[in-house]
């Protein structure tokens, strides 16, 4: 296997992480981490533990009552929420939470464009542009969070807090 580390996607997470001088520190994996209980079993600790990165669409309110539809369907703004891998993201509470008409699930292109990553390797940074950020507090409860850094075997190390820094995200309950 090429070292992953090398990788351009790997290599702007990394820069990204020194430039937000964060403390954690990249680490690859002997296995691929595509989900929270990969990452989990491959790092020895709690699914819990595992940022995961998701991308869905916000749905914009109603806009033409009449006929129910959402005028602008699938023209919302790009939302990550990274919740903790020991859950799933509750889809109607975060919409009426940001006061949209609902989330809808990214597609892989959309992931690629709003981020700038595949979907396996989604790192909470590094991407082209910023992007709405909710951060589950879930999350809080431990000392050490676990998140991609780019690639689906690598990840890094950081705090709740400093996750939330990082990012410029808003502590939210997604679950």
């Amino acid at each position: 296997m090429v070292d992953p580390t090398l990788s351009p996607s790997v290599l702007r997470v990394r820069q990204s992480l020194a430039d937000l001088k964060a403390q954690g520190t990249l680490r690859v994996l002997d296995s691929s981490a595509r989900t929270a209980r990969e990452a989990a079993d491959a790092l020895g600790v709690e699914v819990g533990q595992i940022a995961s990165s998701l991308l869905f669409r916000t749905v914009p309110p109603v806009l033409d009552p009449g006929h129910g539809r959402h005028e602008l369907e699938g023209s919302g703004e790009p939302l990550l929420v990274l919740t903790s891998g020991a859950h799933r993201v509750d889809t109607r509470k975060v919409a009426d939470l940001l006061g949209v008409a609902g989330l809808e699930r990214a597609t892989p292109d959309d992931v690629r464009t709003a981020t700038g990553f595949a979907i396996g390797g989604v790192a909470p940074v590094g991407h082209p542009r910023p992007v709405r950020t909710l951060v589950d507090v879930a999350l809080a409860r431990y000392g050490v969070v676990w998140a991609a850094a780019g690639h689906p075997h690598v990840v890094f190390a950081t705090s709740y807090d400093e996750l939330v820094r990082i990012t410029g995200g808003h502590p939210a309950e997604v679950a």
